[in-house]
């Protein structure tokens, strides 16, 4: 129920996807920055008026900084973006921690060149959103799932693995896999059937899914579509998951 809002800096936001995703568009907040210091100041004056309760910047990557657009390209602007983002942490920083404004930055992966040893894979921006982070998440696209019936064939959705790399707020390196259905999100059917076949609430032998001694499925898309169709079961299993 809160205000939301999304600087856009890759310009690359779906208004329809998003919706179908589960986005209120209509409250949405949106700016589309032209530069990266632009996006960041609208970032920092969102936060600093305590009216808005998250913000979200897609993508720090993305946070061109105005020297380098406005130059050629081929020019070299070494150090230009983490400057930048380095300046902006140490302002953002105090105002989100006075105005209790939750800020999410999305990143991309990039790889250091010419590392014999050791993880080559590096984020942009340099080092300042990682030590000002609270909380950082590893977010990477697993194994295609397959579609059911007329479907079977399809990939409907993706599994994606999640390991926080950093939390200040709770232990870290924990880890999650999560269902990322293609125009829908994550699914939550899918992430009941995980957790509740973990603590042994649902039951799994061989490709069976089974609930209070019944069957509910073969396979976990057919178990999903079963606890879609019946909410009441599905009420019922999270109401025991919660508890």
């Amino acid at each position: 129920g809160g205000i939301a809002a999304f600087i856009d800096a890759e310009h690359a936001l779906d208004p329809a996807y998003a919706a179908a995703l589960g986005v209120n568009i209509d409250e949405l907040l949106l700016s589309q920055p032209d530069s990266g210091e632009q996006g960041l100041e609208i970032a920092g004056k969102l936060i600093d008026s305590g009216a808005v309760d998250l913000v979200v910047v897609d993508s720090v990557a993305a946070l061109v900084p105005r020297a380098e657009i406005d130059g050629d390209i081929g020019d070299s602007h070494v150090g230009l973006q983490a400057r930048m983002m380095s300046q902006a942490m140490r302002k953002l920083g105090a105002s989100i921690n006075k105005t209790k404004t939750v800020a999410i930055f999305i990143n991309q992966l990039r790889e250091k060149v010419g590392v014999m040893f050791g993880n080559p894979e590096t984020t942009p921006g340099g080092r300042a959103l990682k030590f000002y982070a609270s909380v950082r998440m590893d977010v990477r696209g697993n194994t295609q799932i397959k579609g059911t019936g007329d479907k079977k064939d399809q990939n409907v959705g993706k599994e994606t693995k999640v390991k926080i790399v950093k939390n200040k707020v709770a232990p870290p390196f924990k880890e999650a896999v999560v269902e990322i259905m293609y125009g829908e999100g994550i699914s939550r059917t899918g992430e009941l059937i995980e957790i509740g076949s973990n603590l042994g609430i649902i039951q799994k032998a061989g490709a069976w899914y089974s609930y209070n001694g019944e069957k509910i499925g073969q396979g976990s898309e057919n178990a999903k579509k079963f606890l879609a169709d019946n909410p009441a079961i599905f009420d019922e299993i999270d109401r025991k998951i919660r508890v």
